[in-house]
């Protein structure tokens, strides 16, 4: 179609410049006393385009002779950039597959090109910032990959050297990004030398943007998991959790782990509560964290009804008729509330005594029911409780603590041969 379009212009030329040519019978005449030369127009104009379109040509051979030293330099230049571009991509083969020592061999190869080139030119010798911005970054570049060569091969002094000069590199306001980039490699060596307070540094070092990304929280929750710093681990996962960067069921247990960290660190009740209360609302709705904090409570010789208030969510998931509550679960709920039977109120023992009438083939129930009346000193009824749930008991701790209760109140009725039985089964377990 284009070339149909030329044809077109080509002819639509043609016809008017024939019928002007065909027609015009002018003369031009020159005089050059004592000469005069008549010529024809149409050839004046012939012998002027010609005049033109050679001194054209004159003058483009002038300017292509006077050009060759610029085109010299300018080949030159090319060559230099491909060879510095060229060892670049060496360097970061050659890291790639493993040869750290030709890797930062070809990075140094790079960085002598790159000064021998000139770093505020581009390629004809004018100045640029836009080639000023492509030399900052290619040497930060160059750098990094010398350092991560430097920290593959344990070579420390190495490696701060080019990574303190990548951020020299990297100073300029154009350079952010990579200055970026220099700081999260510079933090994953120091969380490979397992330097969780310097990985911490250089994240701080970071631009309020660039610290909320993805790379520098994940980052971060390893630093702060590293160095013990729980609360500081804990914030980052909920924002990561957040941001989507698990599937929930990961976020879940990674908080999760977090969260009974931060419990086990609290020496004192106060702390504990501290600690409890600092945690979201959903994460005090898990139920796996409610009975761990009960227990560390109860072990801490806190409130005990204050452990048994944090405790009563997770009773009446457990009493729930479609309840999906483990068995690992059940019998922490049960330890802990043993561990506060001695100052058990009216309520929860009437819980207690419900719960276990509701459920009587439930032996966990008959045992806490056992041990509550044990508390009240109830001894028959106790006596019934415990007989009836310590054969049914699986797990070892409640069924060895059942048979020792049992050995008390032998002891309390004067029974010596129950006694014996009874240390006799414990000591077994």
């Amino acid at each position: 179609m284009r070339a149909a379009l030329w044809f077109l212009a080509l002819f639509g030329i043609a016809v008017p410049v024939a019928l002007f040519v065909g027609n015009n019978h002018a003369v031009v005449t020159l005089f050059w006393p004592p000469y005069r030369v008549d010529v024809s127009f149409n050839l004046l104009l012939l012998l002027l385009g010609g005049l033109c379109t050679l001194v054209h040509l004159a003058l483009r051979a002038t300017s292509a002779v006077f050009s060759l030293p610029l085109e010299a330099r300018r080949w030159r230049a090319q060559q230099k950039e491909r060879a510095m571009y060229g060892a670049l991509m060496d360097a970061l083969a050659h890291l790639m597959a493993g040869r750290y020592i030709r890797s930062s061999k070809s990075a140094k190869n790079a960085l002598a090109q790159e000064q021998s080139l000139g770093v505020t030119s581009d390629i004809s010798g004018h100045p640029t910032g836009h080639s000023a911005s492509l030399a900052s970054q290619l040497r930060s570049l160059a750098h990094v990959l010398v350092a991560e060569s430097a920290q593959a091969l344990q070579n420390r002094p190495l490696r701060n050297q080019h990574l303190q000069l990548a951020l020299e590199s990297s100073a300029p306001r154009h350079a952010q990004e990579m200055r970026e980039g220099v700081q999260f490699r510079a933090a994953h060596w120091a969380l490979e030398d397992r330097d969780a307070a310097a990985a911490l540094d250089w994240l701080n070092q970071l631009p309020h943007g660039a610290a909320r990304r993805t790379l520098a929280l994940r980052m971060k929750l390893r630093a702060a998991q590293s160095g013990r710093h729980i609360p500081q681990a804990l914030e980052t996962a909920r924002l990561l959790a957040k941001h989507r960067a698990f599937s929930p069921s990961a976020a879940q247990s990674i908080l999760r782990g977090l969260a009974l960290e931060l419990l086990n660190e609290a020496h004192d009740p106060a702390q504990l509560q501290q600690a409890w209360m600092s945690l979201d609302d959903s994460e005090r709705a898990m139920l796996e964290l409610t009975v761990h904090a009960a227990s560390r409570l109860m072990a801490l010789q806190g409130d005990a009804t204050l452990a048994r208030l944090w405790l009563l969510p997770v009773w009446d998931a457990m009493l729930a008729q479609n309840s999906d509550l483990g068995d690992k679960l059940r019998i922490k709920l049960i330890t802990a509330l043993e561990a506060g039977l001695d100052s058990l109120d009216g309520a929860w023992l009437a819980r207690i005594e419900s719960a276990q009438i509701s459920r009587p083939r439930d032996a966990k129930l008959q045992y806490l029911a056992g041990m509550a009346c044990l508390s009240r000193q109830l001894w028959g009824k106790a006596q019934q409780l415990l007989s009836e749930a310590a054969p049914a008991l699986q797990d070892r701790t409640l069924h060895r603590n059942a048979w020792r209760a049992l050995a008390v109140l032998a002891e309390q009725r004067g029974d010596e041969a129950a006694v014996i039985e009874a240390c006799k089964r414990a000591a077994e377990l």
